[in-house]
C-alpha cells in the first residue's frame, strides 16, 4: 500500500488541499465566513440545485432505457452479440468532449435535426440528459447484466412452479438479489452525472452549468480561488458520501449471492415478446449509440465543396491561424498517443500494487484505501489541474515545464479502471497455491511472479486498455496543464470548438473522429481479451 499511498498524497491529495486551502485563507488567515457567503449566493445555489436535479434526472433515464438491455446482454444469445457488447462500452471511455462533439452534430447548430427539421436542441436541458445516458448506458448494462448473467435463473423457476406468477416471481427472487448491483450502478451514474463537465460545457451553453463547470469558470475565467475553493470542497464533500454508499452496495453484491457460469443462463429469445424486447433495445441502441457517432463520422466528411477529407488535410497544416495552435493540430494525435501510453504504463503499476494489497489485507483501513482510490474519479479534474500547476514548481518536483505533468494526472484516472478490473481476478486466485509456492521455497516476488501473473495476465491487459482509453480522453486536468506547443486531442477539440467558422467546426469533427476510432479500436481489442465479464468496467 505505500507506493499507492506515496503517489495519492502527492499528485492527488497535495495539489488539491493546496489549491483548497489557498482559495479559503486570506492574509494566512482561515476565512470560514468565506463559505456562507458562497453557499447563499443565489447563482451558485442555482448550479448546485441543478447540479442536482439533472443528475438526478440522468441517473433515471439511463436506468429506465439501460436495464431493458441489462437483460437482453445477461439472458439471451443472438448473433453478434459479443460485438455489440464493445460497441455499447465505447461511449464510455470516449472523452467527455467528443460525446458533446457527436451530440453537437446530430442535435446543435449545423447538426442533422437542424437540417432536416429546422430545429436544435442544443443549449436545452434535454441535450445534456441524452448525452448522459449515452455515456453511462454501458455502465448499467455492464454493472446489472454482468451480475444478471451469473444469477441462476432456477430460483425463480422454482418459484413458478411453486404458484407465482412472472412478475411476482422476478420481484421476490431476482430483484431482491440484484437491487444492490442496480444501487451500485446507479450512484455510479449519479457520480459521472453529477461531476460532468466536457459535455455540460459543450452543449448547455450559458444557460447550463454543473458544480464542475463553475469550478472551472471561477478559477480559469474569473480567477476566483475562494469560490471555487469553496465550491470544490462541497463536491468532494458529495462524492465521498456517494463513494461510501457505492462501496457498502459493491460489499453487499459481493457477499450475498450464490452464482453461476454465466455461459449457462443464455439461451435464444422465445416467443413474439421476447424477439420484441430484443428488437427494441436493438433499436435504442442504434439511435442512442450509433446514430450519435455516424452523425459525428458523417460531420467529418461534409466539407464545403461536398464530402471529403478536407478538414483532415487541413489538419496537417503547419499552425493554425491565428494562434490557436502553436504546431499542426494533428500532432495532438501523436502527443495524446505518447501521454496515454506513458499514464497507462504509470497506472499498471499503481493500480496494480493497490489491488494486490486489497486481496491481502482486510478491515476498515483498507476500505478507507479502496475509497481514496476511486476519490480520483468525482473529485474537480479542473481542480487537480489548477493543483498541479500551483504546487509541483519547486524542487525536488518541479515538474511544471515538464512534459510529464500530464501523464500523470490521467494515470489518477487510470488507477480506478486498472483496480477494479483487477481486484475480482486477484481475489479469485487460490491462497493455497501462494502458499505452496512458499513451501518450495519461492520468494514473494516469484510466487507473485509464477503463480499470480499467468493467472491475471489477461486482466492486466484488459486493465491496461482501459486505461490507456480513459487516459487517451482525459480532457479536466490537461486543460489546465497541456502546453500550447504539446496539446492533446480533447484540448485540441475544445479549441475548436470555441472558435467560430465552418472550417474550425469540422477540425474539430474530424478530430473527434479520429479520437473515437482510437477508443473502438481499444475496446474491440480488450473485447477479444477478456475472458470473463467480472469487475465494475
Amino acid at each position: 500500500m505505500a507506493v499507492p499511498l506515496a503517489f495519492f498524497g502527492v499528485f492527488f491529495g497535495y495539489p488539491v488541499a493546496a489549491i483548497v486551502g489557498r482559495g479559503v485563507r486570506a492574509g494566512g488567515e482561515w476565512q470560514p465566513s468565506r463559505a456562507a457567503e458562497v453557499l447563499s449566493d443565489p447563482d451558485v445555489l442555482r448550479v448546485l440545485w441543478f447540479t442536482l436535479w439533472q443528475a438526478a434526472a440522468s441517473t433515471a433515464l439511463t436506468l429506465v432505457i439501460a436495464l431493458p438491455a441489462a437483460y437482453v446482454f445477461a439472458r439471451f444469445a443472438f448473433p453478434g452479440k459479443e460485438l455489440l457488447r464493445a460497441v455499447v462500452v465505447v461511449p464510455f471511455v470516449l472523452p467527455t468532449v467528443v460525446v458533446g462533439s457527436a451530440f453537437l452534430a446530430l442535435l446543435g447548430r449545423g447538426g442533422m435535426l437542424a437540417e432536416l427539421w429546422g430545429f436544435r436542441l442544443d443549449t436545452t436541458i434535454w441535450a445534456i440528459l441524452l448525452a448522459h445516458v449515452f455515456f453511462n448506458y454501458a455502465v448499467v448494462v455492464r454493472t446489472v447484466g454482468g451480475l444478471w448473467a451469473q444469477l441462476d435463473p432456477g430460483q425463480e423457476e422454482a418459484a413458478r412452479v411453486l404458484g407465482a406468477s412472472r412478475f411476482a416471481a422476478w420481484r421476490r427472487v431476482t430483484l431482491p438479489a440484484l437491487a444492490p448491483s442496480v444501487a451500485a450502478a446507479a450512484l455510479m451514474v449519479f457520480l459521472f452525472t453529477f461531476t460532468s463537465f466536457g459535455a455540460v460545457q459543450i452543449l448547455g451553453g450559458p444557460r447550463y452549468a454543473t458544480l464542475e463547470v463553475e469550478i472551472y469558470r471561477q478559477t480559469a475565467q474569473l480567477l476566483d480561488l475562494p469560490t471555487a475553493a469553496v465550491l470544490t470542497l462541497v463536491q468532494f464533500a458529495a462524492v465521498a458520501a456517494i463513494l461510501a454508499l457505492h462501496a457498502w452496495t459493491v460489499r453487499r453484491r459481493e457477499t450475498a449471492l450464490s452464482l453461476v457460469d454465466a455461459r449457462s443462463t443464455a439461451r435464444r429469445p422465445r416467443g413474439p415478446g421476447q424477439w420484441a424486447l430484443l428488437a427494441g433495445v436493438l433499436a435504442v441502441v442504434a439511435l442512442l449509440i450509433l446514430l450519435p457517432l455516424g452523425v459525428l463520422v458523417e460531420r467529418s466528411l461534409a466539407g464545403p465543396g461536398g464530402y471529403g477529407f478536407a478538414f483532415y488535410r487541413a489538419l496537417q497544416s503547419a499552425a493554425e491561424s491565428g494562434g490557436t495552435f502553436v504546431v499542426a493540430p494533428l500532432e495532438a494525435v501523436w502527443n495524446s498517443l505518447r501521454y496515454a501510453v506513458v499514464a497507462t504504463a504509470i497506472a499498471l503499476v499503481i493500480g496494480g500494487l493497490a489491488a494486490a494489497a486489497l486481496t491481502r489485507r482486510a478491515g476498515k483501513l483498507v476500505r478507507g484505501f479502496d475509497a481514496l482510490l476511486m476519490l480520483p474519479l468525482g473529485t474537480s479534474a479542473v481542480t487537480v489541474g489548477f493543483g498541479f500547476l500551483i504546487t509541483l514548481d519547486e524542487p525536488p518536483l518541479d515538474l511544471r515545464s515538464s512534459w510529464l505533468l500530464v501523464p500523470l494526472a490521467q494515470a489518477l484516472v487510470g488507477v480506478p479502471f486498472v483496480v477494479r478490473t483487477m481486484l475480482p481476478v486477484l481475489r479469485a486466485v487460490d491462497e493455497r497455491l501462494r502458499e505452496a509456492a512458499a513451501v518450495l521455497g519461492a520468494s514473494p516476488l516469484r510466487a507473485w511472479r509464477e503463480v499470480d501473473l499467468p493467472l491475471v495476465r489477461r486482466a492486466l491487459l484488459v486493465a491496461a486498455g482501459f486505461a490507456f482509453a480513459v487516459s487517451l480522453g482525459e480532457f479536466g486536468a490537461t486543460v489546465f496543464i497541456a502546453r500550447p506547443d504539446n496539446p492533446t486531442l480533447p484540448v485540441a477539440v475544445a479549441r475548436f470548438l470555441g472558435r467560430a467558422g465552418e472550417l474550425n467546426y469540422g477540425q474539430a469533427m474530424a478530430l473527434s473522429t479520429i479520437l473515437m476510432l482510437v477508443c473502438a479500436a481499444a475496446l474491440l481489442a480488450l473485447e477479444r481479451i477478456r475472458t470473463d465479464r467480472s469487475g465494475e468496467f
